[in-house]
């Protein structure tokens, strides 16, 4: 039985310390907290996996090491350097594979469905964190030190999963209330799975011929935020979603004392114009179809107390 090292237990940590479980892996967790998902195969560790010898501790007979964690949104710049530096260190004296979970920020702005070989030109201080890490990571590769991965993808749905639409729209829609959006409600959007990124992690990490490189995670064709919050609305037995436009003084002065809506701020044009990731390199050297919409919302509404259905 192989061990695989988790470090994260959010919605892709969580999913992918379960698919690994289940086909059999003994699964080490890594948390501050020693939390993560219960089974016979996942042993759960608190650890600051900021500590490179902590870190190594726990990963040093590792087949493969998954970094899913990620500091609080808006301490992004101060937090994740070191971190991401710990799981290089702990990834270069283990010799496990490293398999990380990355987003779209470091592209920037872009025209048309965005691939994996499109230039990083990070507009925003988080995608140059994000363009940062990722060239440190594959340098390292490169050089022999370490084998490693990156997979990415768009805003997530499914069980706790936490992006614009979760919390801006998702609570209205389930309160019959307005929602209320920074940006243009129509454009169109892609929206990826969280289980969908705990698998395409785990196909990366069992094949080395696709290590050095970033991925995709396979996600259906987009959605605007108005037609996700329609689709949701049906699908939740709610009242017909209603969606507006947020001013972007209001998400200005709101920002002022909520630091995860001015970190929004930065990030407003990923919903201004078209935001479509294309995932077809992934979907055709690993076989792996996207989870339908519908499939990935009602996962989503299945995590939410008081659903009403």
């Amino acid at each position: 039985m192989s061990l695989h090292v988790v470090i994260g237990a959010g919605p892709v940590g969580t999913a992918t310390a379960r698919l690994l479980a289940a086909r059999g892996d003994h699964v080490r967790i890594v948390t501050r907290s020693g939390s993560g998902p219960d089974h016979p195969n996942i042993e759960r560790i608190a650890a600051d996996a900021a500590d490179p010898a902590a870190l190594l501790t726990h990963c040093a007979d590792a087949t493969a090491l998954y970094q899913c964690a990620q500091p609080s949104y808006h301490r992004w710049p101060q937090d994740f350097p070191p971190l991401h530096r710990a799981v290089l260190t702990a990834a270069e004296l283990s010799g496990a594979a490293l398999i990380t979970v990355g987003n779209l920020y470091g592209y920037g702005e872009f025209d048309g469905p965005v691939t994996e070989s499109h230039p990083l030109r990070p507009n925003s201080v988080k995608g140059r964190v994000r363009a940062d890490m990722w060239s440190e990571q594959l340098a390292a590769h490169r050089a022999g030190r370490i084998r490693t991965a990156e997979v990415r993808g768009s805003d997530y749905l499914g069980p706790h999963a936490t992006s614009a639409f979760s919390v801006l729209v998702l609570p209205a829609v389930l309160a019959g209330k307005r929602a209320l959006v920074p940006a243009d409600p129509d454009a169109p959007h892609s929206w990826t799975a969280t289980e969908d990124v705990a698998r395409l992690l785990i196909a990366v990490a069992d094949d080395e011929t696709a290590w050095g490189r970033a991925w995709h995670v396979p996600t259906p064709p987009p959605l605007s935020v108005r037609a996700l919050a329609d689709l949701t609305a049906s699908l939740a037995g709610a009242p017909s979603a209603r969606v507006g436009r947020l001013p972007a003084a209001l998400l200005w002065a709101v920002g002022l004392f909520v630091p995860d809506a001015r970190e929004m701020r930065e990030l407003r044009y990923q919903f201004d114009r078209p935001f479509v990731l294309d995932s077809s390199a992934a979907t055709t050297h690993f076989g792996l179809d996207p989870t339908p919409l519908a499939d990935a919302v009602r996962a989503t509404l299945d995590a939410q107390p008081a659903v009403r259905r």
